[in-house]
This record gives C-alpha cells, sequence and structure tokens, in this order.
C-alpha cells in the first residue's frame, strides 16, 4: 500500500509526460506540413503578427512566437523549478548515494556533445550553437519508453526522468551565462530583490497566491528588460515557492478523524440536507485540507498538464516549422554537427561516464536495471527536441540560414536516436512474464 502512494505521483508524471510526446510529435508534423503547404506564407505570418498593449509612454509589444518563447516558456520552466526543488528535498536527488549516478550520467551527457561539437565546427559564425546538443526532451524520451510497456523496469523510468531533470539545470544555467543579452544591472537587482522578499515568505511558511503571482509578473517583466532571459525568472521563481505544509499528515489525519466523527454523529444524519454544525464541521475539514497540501506540490500538479498539453505543443507548432524544398538554403556542416552532438556526444558521454562511476564504485545502478539498458537510454537522451530548438532560437536570433540549419539538426538527430533508443531498449529489455 505504501510503495503505491508512493510510485502513484510517478506514475502519473510519466503518463502525462508520454502523452505529452505524442501531442509534441503530432504537433511537429503539422508544424512542417504547414510550412510546406501552399499556406506556408500564412504559417510566418502568424508568428510574426505583432501582439501588445501601450499605457501613456509604455509600451510591451512582440511578435506572437516571442510571447511564446519569452512568457508561456516561462511556465514550462517554473515547472523545471518546482520539479528541481521537489527532487532535491524530497525526491531522486535529496542524498548523495541517490543523486550519484543520474547526476554523473547528465554532466556526461551534457559535456560529451559540447566538446563534440566544437572539435567538429570550423566555422566561427555558428559556434554559438555549442549549446544545443546539450539537453534531452523528457517527454518524447518517456513517450518511447512508453511504447515498450513493461518491459521498462521502473528504476530506468527513475534514472531517465532524474537526470533529463539535471540535464534541464545544466541548460538554464548555460541560458543564463551565456545566451542573454547585455545586462542593465539596475533591473536586475530589482528583480533579485523582489525574489528575497518571496524566498523570505517562503522559509516562514508564507503563500499568498495572488502576491506571487503579481510579483513573479513583475519579476518576469524586469527579466526581460534587464537583458537576462526571462525564463531563467520562472526558474528562480519556483525556488520561492514553499514545498512544506503547516501541519504534518500525522495531524491532518487525527484532526480529520474527530471532524468526520463529529459530522457523523450529529442527529441531522437522517435528513439529506446539512445541519449548521456539520457545515462548520466540513468548513474545518476543507480548511485541514488547505493545510495539509505542499503549495509547491500542488502548484506542480496543477500546472504540469498545461504546460505539457498546451505550452509544449504550442512551442513545437510555432517552432518546428522548417521550410524544406529543392530551394531551401542549409549550412550542412552545422546540421550535421548537431545531429551528431544529439546522437553520438549523448551516447559516449553518459554511457562511458556511467561505465566509469560502477566500475570506480561511485555509484550503484537502479534497482532491476541493466547496463545494457543504460546504453539504450544514453541513445534515447539524443532526443533534444524542445530545449535543443529553444536554445537554437536564441543561438541564431536574427539569422534564419543557421537557426533553420540547427532545427534540421535537432530533427534529424532526435529522430535517429529515438528510433535506434526504441530498438536497443526492446531487444534489452525482454518482456517480463507476470506471476499467475
Amino acid at each position: 500500500m505504501i510503495k503505491k502512494i508512493l510510485l502513484a505521483p510517478l506514475q502519473r508524471f510519466v503518463q502525462t509526460e508520454s502523452l505529452s510526446g505524442i501531442l509534441l510529435f503530432g504537433a511537429t508534423l503539422i508544424a512542417l506540413a504547414w510550412a510546406n503547404s501552399p499556406f506556408g506564407e500564412s504559417y510566418v505570418q502568424l508568428w510574426q503578427y505583432k501582439l501588445g498593449f501601450s499605457i501613456h509612454d509604455f509600451k510591451l509589444e512582440k511578435p506572437l512566437i516571442l510571447w511564446i518563447n519569452d512568457g508561456l516558456m516561462a511556465i514550462f520552466f517554473f515547472l523545471i523549478g518546482l520539479e528541481l526543488k521537489r527532487e532535491l528535498i524530497i525526491g531522486e536527488l535529496d542524498s548523495i548515494q541517490k543523486a550519484a549516478f543520474p547526476v554523473l550520467a547528465a554532466l556526461g551527457g551534457v559535456i560529451f556533445p559540447i566538446g563534440l561539437f566544437l572539435l567538429l565546427n570550423d566555422n566561427p559564425q555558428t559556434a554559438t550553437g555549442w549549446g544545443i546538443p546539450m539537453a534531452t526532451d523528457i517527454a518524447f524520451a518517456l513517450a518511447i519508453i512508453k511504447l515498450l510497456g513493461d518491459r521498462i523496469p521502473l528504476g530506468l523510468k527513475v534514472f531517465l526522468t532524474a537526470f533529463a531533470i539535471i540535464d534541464d539545470i545544466a541548460a538554464v544555467v548555460v541560458i543564463a551565462l551565456f545566451y542573454s543579452a547585455t545586462i542593465h544591472w539596475s533591473l536586475l537587482v530589482y528583480a533579485l530583490i523582489i525574489l528575497a522578499v518571496l524566498g523570505i515568505l517562503s522559509y516562514r511558511r508564507i503563500y499568498l497566491p495572488a502576491l506571487f503571482l503579481i510579483l513573479g509578473i513583475v519579476v518576469w517583466f524586469l527579466f526581460l528588460k534587464s537583458g537576462i532571459h526571462p525564463t531563467i525568472a520562472g526558474v528562480l521563481l519556483a525556488f520561492t515557492i514553499p514545498i512544506r505544509q503547516k501541519i504534518n499528515l500525522k495531524n491532518y489525519l487525527t484532526e480529520s478523524k474527530q471532524i468526520l466523527a463529529s459530522i457523523q454523529s450529529d442527529p441531522n444524519n437522517e435528513n439529506n440536507i446539512l445541519s449548521k454544525a456539520q457545515i462548520i464541521q466540513i468548513e474545518n475539514l476543507e480548511s485541514q485540507i488547505r493545510k495539509v497540501q505542499s503549495p509547491l506540490q500542488d502548484l506542480e500538479y496543477k500546472i504540469h498538464h498545461w504546460v505539457a498539453y498546451f505550452i509544449m505543443p504550442i512551442f513545437a507548432l510555432a517552432n518546428a516549422g522548417v521550410i524544406i524544398n529543392s530551394q531551401i538554403r542549409l549550412d550542412i556542416p552545422l546540421a550535421t554537427n548537431i545531429a551528431l552532438g544529439l546522437l553520438l556526444g549523448k551516447f559516449l558521454g553518459i554511457s562511458i561516464v556511467s561505465y566509469l562511476g560502477l566500475k570506480l564504485k561511485l555509484t550503484t545502478l537502479p534497482i532491476g536495471v541493466k547496463f545494457k539498458q543504460i546504453l539504450g537510454v544514453s541513445v534515447l537522451a539524443g532526443v533534444g527536441f524542445t530545449m535543443s530548438i529553444f536554445i537554437s532560437g536564441l543561438a541564431f536570433t536574427g539569422n534564419q540560414l543557421y537557426n533553420d540549419s540547427a532545427k534540421i539538426g535537432i530533427l534529424a538527430g532526435s529522430l535517429v536516436a529515438g528510433l535506434l533508443g526504441y530498438l536497443i531498449l526492446l531487444r534489452t529489455s525482454p518482456l517480463q512474464q507476470k506471476k499467475i
């Protein structure tokens, strides 16, 4: 029973991300078909359509695609921050022993693709694309894992989820340090002061959703204007959301039992209409429920579906539409280097570093997982769709040739990595016979 309760959140996460991967794939196909159809011009015009508002001398106006990439994706990064904080405090990264294997694997999966790209790249103008092949798309990867059903042990899914989250952390750091514009320090200081205030409230377990929302929008705007990419604000804001409840589970269960006993013993139970005393007790029960809920976990649960089923597919629809025809101009070396970085760099980095960690007895394999399955996941990690396309847009802002070439490399590398990873895991993960 306890095992079931502990595994339920992970199973829901895998289920959500798997369906999200299918939606991402569908949105990508639609974007490619639309961009290369007779209506391709409408695809370009839609995402370049300017939206915004102005109040006196203040004006905020952006093309629709930037509202998606700077605005909606800040919510995606906010979710990454929530997941990271949870994992660090109560999840798979809350101890050195638990974190060692996925952390080492993730570091290898970040360093090797970057190194391989820089080694192969001989064009100084495309050198800024080094960060593109470093991140794994957890939604696509888990969707492929889902196709294999019961063949895949839970430990392998946990490993994939953990190192993909660490991948995302690395990507966030890279974006903040290397893909931000000229920094206006005064605006950044104002944003950090607000974040500090929210952090103090979090430490004191004070959580007012409306206040956090308003100040969160202010912080996002200050980051936008400061030169630091506004999606970084999403990650930092997530760390100001308290994770601890106002009352612990034991006290909640005790109080709830007493309230339910009081409602049950009310002489009015013969009627369908609640008595005044019962209404008061139900309000008390609702108050206890609010107190026992972790603000972070509750918020993560509520926005996860929005991110998985709406924000990520919309991002794919807006960004994956590359025109592919005989007249398209592509930088073939750039596309090839990115594809190799995703496919070969990820495989070598994760598998070699994981193997060294095991041989040096720094880590241990997850329960029920064989190293040959780690090799399959190492290949599968080359599916780097969402974050790779996002970094590509930052690396080659204003350069359509390089941006389109990078996207072709991402799509090609991710497709091959997904197919090879699936076949390797299919071969190395025989179907488990269920005991009768």
